[in-house]
Parts: C-alpha cells; structure tokens; sequence
C-alpha cells in the first residue's frame, strides 16, 4: 500500500476522531496457548482500534496512516443481533506500528493522552538501546508549548 504524507492537519483530525471513536489496548496478560513456550508466561498486548459504520472514514484511517488492517464486522449473523445494527468498519494497528501512530497523535491527544503515552513510555527505552530515533516527551511539550 502507497503511504500518502500525513498532514499536520491531517494528524489533528485522525486524533479527534479517534479520541471519540478509538480504543487503546495496552495491557499485560498471561498467555496459556503457545505449546512451543512454557505453560504460563506474561505477553503485552499492545494497540490502537477504532471502529465506525462509514467505510470511508475507516479507509482514509487506514490510507493516510500506511498502518494496520481493515475488517469488517457484520453485525446482523447472530440470532441475537437487533434489525437496526449495522456493519461495523475496523482499523487496527498493534505493537511498533501502534508506537509510531502513538507518536503521531500525542501532541493533539484529550482523551486518550495516558494511554498514547503508556505505549510511548513502553518502547522508549528500548529504542534508545537500539539507537532509533524516539520523541522526546518532555522536549516535545515545551516545543508545544511554545507554539503560536
């Protein structure tokens, strides 16, 4: 999939609709499933979910992000489903692809600031093991602040 450059504008857009419309999953759990690793051990599970009905909103997401998948979730194949449901659009991204999108939307973030912030403070340290190139949270504030 061709990325298409994200746009300040653009940025602040994808942030207010996913403080509305997003969940952040950031979570430690323990895991029973793989037969390959012990029968108990602790997995982060790690990710950026946002759902509506209009398709178009959920492409662009996906589109203007270069990250995740598209599903779609049928709403009306369960005998307990109600008439008016409709079909809902996903996008989903997860694990370094939820940082970089994270990243992205931290300076325009409301309601879903701690969360952003929790996945940002997850990998921080480990890329700057590794040498990557990682926002600096306190440098970026003043930055921020410091705008017009």
């Amino acid at each position: 999939m061709e990325e298409t450059p994200m746009t300040i504008a653009d940025a602040a857009y994808l942030t207010g609709l996913f403080d509305g419309e997003g969940c952040v999953t950031y979570k430690q759990y323990v895991d029973r499933k793989r037969k390959d690793r012990p029968r108990r051990y602790k997995v982060w599970r790690i990710a950026l979910e946002m759902s509506m009905t209009d398709e178009g909103v959920i492409r662009w997401v996906h589109e203007v992000t270069g990250v995740g998948t598209v599903r779609l979730n049928v709403k009306n194949k369960s005998p307990s489903s109600k008439p008016h449901w409709k079909d809902q659009w996903r996008w989903r991204c997860s694990h370094r692809d939820a940082l970089k999108i994270a990243k992205i939307m931290w300076p325009y973030a409301i309601v879903k600031l701690h969360k952003l912030e929790q996945i940002i403070d997850h990998y921080e340290p480990r890329a700057q093991e590794l040498g990557d190139n990682v926002v600096d949270l306190e440098n970026e504030r003043f930055i921020r602040t410091q705008w017009p």
